[in-house]
């Protein structure tokens, strides 16, 4: 009976099962088809696609070759930056001395100068001066020109026989580091108001 059951289903089945295997086949052959019709690329097509990538990674190339030109500059940059500051830090301390040596000049009289102290100091200041001209320093000129924001900051505004504007004292010089200004020169500007004379206001106190 159980045989009976099974023949009647593979009956019944193999209609199926046929219509299967040829849906198979046919795609079998399809693909077949397909793949003879996708022909191999010709040597002209071949060298079209090579000099394609080659322009792809010649691109890439000068791409990350620009980059790395790019951070070396910034770094050299940065590198430059920090050693002009930290120079610019000790060029300001030693213009310091600088306006020292020219206060103690003002104090030495004349006749003293010939003195091998005197000498032996002012060959001190002078290889001083000389060092910080080697490495562009230079004292920003100031006294009887005129006032120039851009150099000079002005302290007091004083009578004086120069015209208005015009600076009359210098009372902090200032300095350049190779054409940059590292500090200002502090000043007293004319007001362009001549001073009375002392014998006139002698009499007006009288």
């Amino acid at each position: 009976m159980a045989k009976k059951k099974a023949d009647k289903r593979s009956k019944k089945e193999a209609p199926e099962i046929k219509k299967n295997t040829e849906e198979a086949v046919e795609a079998a052959e399809t693909v077949e088809v397909e793949v003879e019709e996708k022909k191999e690329p010709t040597m002209e097509e071949k060298l079209e696609n090579l000099e394609k990538d080659v322009n792809v990674w010649k691109d890439r190339y000068m791409r990350n070759m620009a980059e790395f030109e790019n951070f070396r500059r910034r770094s050299l940059k940065e590198k430059s930056d920090w050693i002009k500051t930290a120079t610019e830090s000790i060029v300001v301390s030693l213009c310091d001395v600088m306006d020292n040596f020219e206060r103690a000049w003002e104090q030495v009289e004349e006749d003293e100068l010939e003195k091998p102290f005197i000498k032996g100091v002012k060959q001190i200041e002078q290889q001083l001066n000389s060092i910080l001209t080697k490495e562009g320093v230079k004292k920003v000129e100031s006294k009887q020109l005129e006032f120039n924001p851009e150099f000079h900051e002005a302290l007091a505004h004083i009578p004086s026989e120069l015209e208005e504007n015009i600076i009359a004292a210098v009372i902090q010089n200032g300095y350049t580091l190779n054409g940059k200004l590292i500090r200002p020169a502090r000043v007293a500007v004319s007001n362009g108001v001549k001073p009375q004379p002392v014998a006139e206001d002698k009499e007006n106190k009288e």
